[in-house]
Formats: structure tokens, sequence, C-alpha cells
């Protein structure tokens, strides 16, 4: 066997204090390319679930930190919810660097809750810069059942021109910028991949958004559209790239809604 065969294994569960009481939350260390990686499961504890939920995080180290009462928010709309750290962060090996490698960390967490006997089908959200993370990994997995991106990243060589504090870090980790290395920019755009891409696609975005701009969205839904592919879309004029708690609450409610309507029963 090589190292790949193993990815999405569990080579260590530890429970976690759950700020939730109807969901159990465990931090999980797994394989991912030879590497041990961590990441949290929720489950809900009221009922049984056949649902999976992938949770791709923002930010990279600890800007964007998997948040235990964010995925267990998830959980508590009844689906099995996994969130990788991605490698190199909080006790994981590696280095995170900004989905280049680091995507096969969300491609072995979908791998780890296809594992699970109970889960059907498994959905893919991604926030932020998880949004080019769960692109990905629909272009990965075509059996997935639903995709969220919420302020989601779409064009890596837009964000470069967009956020001036991020590019010394951008240059850091992809080694230059968008001029000098076009094709490392391009081999995390999934916006030339979406081919490949069979599941239904739902689009989150703040219009004043100035983390992620909208430009990011309009991008994504005219190239799906192009494809003919399933897009949907839910812009908000008035907010950014964090929405008011109550709203917030009410879009989880909705788009977990969408991902069960969409799932392949």
């Amino acid at each position: 066997m090589n190292q790949n065969d193993y990815n999405g294994k569990i080579i260590h569960i530890k429970r976690f204090p759950s700020p939730n009481p109807n969901v159990e939350l465990k931090e999980i260390t797994y394989w991912s390319n030879g590497l041990r990686v961590k990441g949290m499961l929720a489950e809900p504890k009221l009922e049984r679930s056949t649902d999976g939920f992938l949770y791709l995080r923002g930010g990279i180290k600890n800007v964007g930190k998997v948040r235990p009462a964010r995925i267990a928010q998830f959980a508590q709309e009844g689906f099995v919810v996994f969130a990788p750290y991605y490698r190199g962060n909080q006790g994981g090996e590696g280095n995170e660097d900004f989905a280049g490698n680091d995507r096969e960390d969300a491609f072995a967490g979908y791998l780890l809750l296809k594992s699970f006997p109970n889960i059907k089908q498994i959905h893919i959200f991604g926030f932020s810069r998880g949004g080019v993370m769960a692109l990905l990994t629909g272009i990965q997995f075509p059996d997935a059942a639903s995709l969220v991106t919420w302020g989601g990243v779409s064009d890596m060589s837009l964000t470069y021109y967009e956020r001036k504090d991020l590019r010394r870090m951008m240059k850091r980790v992809i080694g230059g910028t968008p001029e000098k290395y076009p094709e490392r920019y391009q081999e995390r755009t999934p916006l030339y991949e979406l081919e490949k891409i069979e599941v239904p696609v739902l689009i989150i975005h703040g219009v004043n958004d100035r983390n992620v701009s909208i430009e990011h969205a309009y991008r994504l839904e005219r190239r799906l559209r192009t494809l003919n592919k399933s897009v949907e879309c839910w812009y908000f004029n008035h907010f950014t790239h964090y929405f008011p708690p109550t709203i917030n609450r009410k879009i989880v409610e909705e788009l977990t809604k969408w991902m069960k309507k969409n799932s392949k029963r």
C-alpha cells in the first residue's frame, strides 16, 4: 500500500467539550498524504444522521480557525460535520499552502466522512478561502450531494490583486506573484476546471464584501451558467464578509434546507 491508500483513515479520536448540549464534538487526527492532520467532528446526539457535511474553513494558520460553536450549528441541523484544520495547524504535521497540496486535507476529510457506515451522502461547504477548497473538492468527488460556497474565493489571482495585506503571505506560500508563476495561481483557481463539476452549487455572498469581493461570486456564477451547470445564487446587498448573527443563523437554516432538498435519496 502507498501512503495515499491511508487518506481519510482515522488515527486518533479525542473528546472535545461541546458548546451545544445536542451536539457531540471530537478532535480527530487522520491521514492525508502521509501526514497526520487534525480536524473536528460534530455529531447530533438526538438523531442518527445519514448526511455528512464537510466544512472547509477560511483564512490561514490562526486566522479563520475552526470554531466549535460554528460546526455545532450545522450539526444541530442534522448533519455529521467534519472540519479539517488543514496541515500544519493545531498540532497537525506539514505546512498549509493556500489551496495547493493542502487541498488533499479536504479530499481526505471527504473520504473520512465517506468511511462512516451510516453516511449515505456528503455535502460540501466552504467559507472564504474555503470556497476554493470546496470547489476543488466538488471537482474531485462528483458523487457529492451538494456544494455551498459562502463569501468564497473562486479566483486566486484576483485575491492577490485585491488583498494587498495578503500579498506577502501569498508570495511566500505560492512562491511568487501571478505574473511570475501564473500556472501556480491557475492550479489554485477552480474556474478553469468547472467542466468536471457535477454537483449542484449554491453561491452566498455579501455585495459589500471587502475581504472576498462579489466579483469572485460573479465569475463563478458566469462560468457555471456558461457550462449549463446547476447553480443558485443568494446575493445580499447590505452585507459584507460577515453577516449579523440573527441573519447568519437564518441563512444556516435556509442553506441546510437547500442541501437536504438536493439530497440524492
